[in-house]
């Protein structure tokens, strides 16, 4: 039976979570004193952290697959949908450049690439390639990518050291985004959602569609469930054995790390589907639902929110200064304390996501 014309609870509830681990993790109560698994890995391995961004990506790619199906069977020409998809991608990446430059707003020091930035690129270049071409020439194409950025990244040397490097700065995406990446970056010559880092990231958002693909497909619900999460595992599998050869790498968005990143989301969107929408087990999903119904909107605000309790100086401190301190001197060991911190902003933000909710004002930007 086909999903057409039916909303995904599980995909709103994994969207949500995601968006509210994003939150989580980027907000601690100090940058000094955070549990390791909260933190992105250094260079090469993998920690819980640096599955979200992908996975959001991947739930893009799975919006897309649904959404646009839903308009194209609805009659709606391609040439809107065309249009449409570029707006808002440009609204999209207009609004990390500005959200990059709070609080100074330095035009003269603008960062141009972005996480909201990659997000649109990845939406906009994902939607074309679905509007254009059937799920064959997408895997076709998210191979292509895979392979092609594998062998130039540990094939071509970096024209700067002359030799195949894959470290900070030293590597071909590096030198590429060095040369044409406008702006400052992250760390100084290279960037973590660089230029030529954002190919394999379209990779992922292709992975997310070949998902959404399926959950349209005419399989039974249970068959659709256990075919994610067998996808899922496969793909982790091999992702595991080519970070032998390319290791995973969430700054570089290694092949490797797209395919075990976008296996596990494969994973956790089969196991929720089956116990949501299969199995009809909804409690505890409302906050994710409320949470993912205004997704971009909430990390939004959650980067505005951030100036009151991160920025703002109150008796010559931040609020979260302020709130560190008082844990700690009560006992509370420092990074649970800034862990709790997070857990409260996170909580501060669902405040406004709850009430767009309430009055059914979805942002579509």
């Amino acid at each position: 039976m086909k999903e057409k014309g039916t909303r995904l609870i599980s995909l709103d509830a994994l969207r949500g979570a995601t968006i509210a681990a994003m939150i989580l993790v980027n907000f601690p109560g100090s940058w000094d004193s955070v549990f390791p698994p909260l933190l992105h890995a250094h260079w090469n391995g993998i920690t819980p952290t640096d599955f979200i961004f992908p996975f959001f990506l991947f739930i893009v790619g799975v919006s897309i697959a649904l959404a646009y199906s839903k308009s194209l069977s609805n009659g709606l020409p391609k040439r809107d949908l065309y249009k449409k998809t570029l707006i808002r991608g440009v609204k999209i990446f207009v609004l990390g450049v500005v959200l990059g430059m709070i609080p100074q707003f330095d035009f003269a020091d603008i960062r141009v690439a972005g996480v909201l930035q990659r997000i649109s690129i990845v939406f906009v270049v994902c939607s074309f390639l679905f509007l254009q071409s059937g799920w064959r020439s997408q895997v076709f194409v998210m191979t292509f990518i895979l392979i092609g950025y594998w062998l130039t990244m540990v094939l071509i040397p970096d024209p700067v050291t002359g030799e195949v490097m894959l470290e900070p700065g030293d590597n071909v995406a590096a030198w590429i985004d060095l040369r044409l990446l406008p702006g400052k970056m992250w760390n100084g010559n290279w960037d973590p959602e660089g230029i030529y880092s954002t190919l394999p990231a379209v990779a992922t958002g292709i992975l997310g569609m070949l998902a959404g693909k399926l959950l349209l497909s005419d399989k039974d619900k249970i068959e659709k469930a256990a075919h994610l999460m067998v996808m899922g595992f496969a793909l982790t599998l091999l992702g595991l054995f080519w970070s032998l050869f390319f290791p995973l790498n969430k700054n570089l968005w290694t092949s490797s790390y797209v395919l075990v990143t976008a296996g596990v989301a494969f994973g956790f969107l089969g196991a929720f589907y089956y116990w949501v929408d299969v199995k009809g087990n909804r409690w505890g999903t409302k906050p994710w639902i409320i949470f993912g119904s205004n997704a971009i909107t909430v990390y939004v605000l959650a980067d505005v929110l951030s100036l009151l309790f991160y920025v703002w100086l109150f008796d010559d401190a931040s609020l979260s200064a302020h709130f560190m301190e008082v844990a700690t001197d009560a006992g509370m060991m420092p990074e649970l304390a800034s862990m709790v911190f997070a857990t409260m902003f996170v909580a501060v933000n669902f405040v406004p996501a709850y009430l767009l909710y309430q009055r059914r004002i979805f942002i579509k930007l």
